[in-house]
């Protein structure tokens, strides 16, 4: 059976800024994004979910194609 090819970009995200003194939600955003300390970095796959979640904390991120 052939390798399937993954289509489509994947993100780089990592946490520079704490979140502490941030809302609920935005906090939550960030757990659920898989980031738990500064400085970590997470890939994703390109979606506009993804971009969504994105922008809600753009502030407490840096973000690499």
């Amino acid at each position: 059976m052939p390798k399937k090819e993954i289509t489509g970009k994947t993100l780089r995200v990592t946490l520079v800024r704490s979140a502490i003194g941030y809302t609920k939600d935005q906090k939550a955003t960030v757990k659920a994004l898989g980031l738990r300390r500064l400085h970590q970095t997470v890939e994703h796959k390109d979606t506009p979910a993804l971009r969504g979640m994105l922008t809600k904390v753009i502030h407490l991120l840096k973000i690499e194609e």
